[in-house]
């Protein structure tokens, strides 16, 4: 079973303990990396692009599901940002 990644507006939750901060993610990345390799043969990521990605599974970390972890839309509180903190004012 794979699931989608959460969009900006989207976060995951689990649906048996309500936890929505910690996860175990096993996915599978192609990227095209470029490496520079000094002279004594140790090389480096210096850019990474990723190609593809597949998330496999989602794993609750607090009660350890693995089939119970699913996408929820974020509060709209937390989409706006600072909308309401009284900054600006006249």
């Amino acid at each position: 079973m794979s699931i989608s990644v959460p969009s900006d507006t989207q976060r995951w939750r689990c649906t048996q303990c309500g936890n929505l901060t910690r996860f175990d993610v096993t996915r599978s990345v192609r990227s095209r990396d470029y490496l520079h390799v000094d002279l004594s043969g140790a090389s480096r990521v210096e850019e990474s692009e990723v190609l593809s990605e597949t998330v496999e599974q989602v794993r609750c970390r607090w009660c350890n599901a693995v089939d119970a972890v699913e996408v929820v839309d974020r509060p709209a509180a937390e989409q706006n940002g600072a909308a309401g903190s009284g900054a600006e004012r006249a």
